[in-house]
């Protein structure tokens, strides 16, 4: 059984990747429980601390090494996996934003550019109005999105967004000449 301080942090730890949307509760518990843990794991011993089945564990654990958050290392004198959690954080971070967020973004963008696209194909209507209010929103959004994509761009490579790339992706902004 794991200490009183141990506990506090996996669950705690647990409660957070509840509510990231890259990870569920369990797989928060097992990272938690891997980095407070000075040698590598095997399933029996984080499912026997988690108090969870093997088959649970494992399943989960395969979702933290897909992750790049955990990773599987052998012990001599063991068959079995063992598993250890990794600790660079900027490089876990780096990955998760690129994989997970910057994907979800460039959606968006491809979503708004299908529509732009779709509404300038239909070609002039009555409804002009609606045209505008249309045009509007989509540029909005997409501006958004851009900004969002460029500052997960930025922060991946390591550098700083500039105010300039601010200025020429965000609507009613002089653009420059470039």
């Amino acid at each position: 059984m794991m200490d009183r301080a141990i506990a506090i942090f996996v669950d705690g730890i647990g409660t957070a990747a509840a509510t990231s949307g890259v990870l569920n509760q369990l797989q928060g518990r097992i990272f938690a429980l891997l980095y407070l843990h000075p040698e590598p794991l095997s399933l029996e011993e984080i499912a026997r601390q988690l108090q969870q089945s093997k088959s649970n564990v494992s399943v989960n654990v395969r979702g933290l090494v897909d992750w790049q958050l955990v990773r599987r290392v052998p012990v001599g004198g063991s068959r079995k996996d063992h598993y250890e959690a990794a600790t660079d954080f900027w490089r876990l971070m780096l990955e998760i934003l690129e994989r997970r967020y910057r994907f979800n973004v460039r959606q968006v963008l491809i979503a708004v550019d299908e529509s732009r696209r779709a509404t300038a194909e239909s070609g002039p209507s009555a409804a002009g109005d609606r045209e505008a209010f249309l045009a509007a929103r989509l540029e909005s959004l997409r501006s958004f999105f851009a900004v969002l994509d460029a500052g997960i761009a930025a922060f991946t490579q390591g550098e700083p967004l500039s105010a300039e790339i601010l200025r020429q992706m965000l609507p009613g902004e002089p653009r420059s000449k470039s």
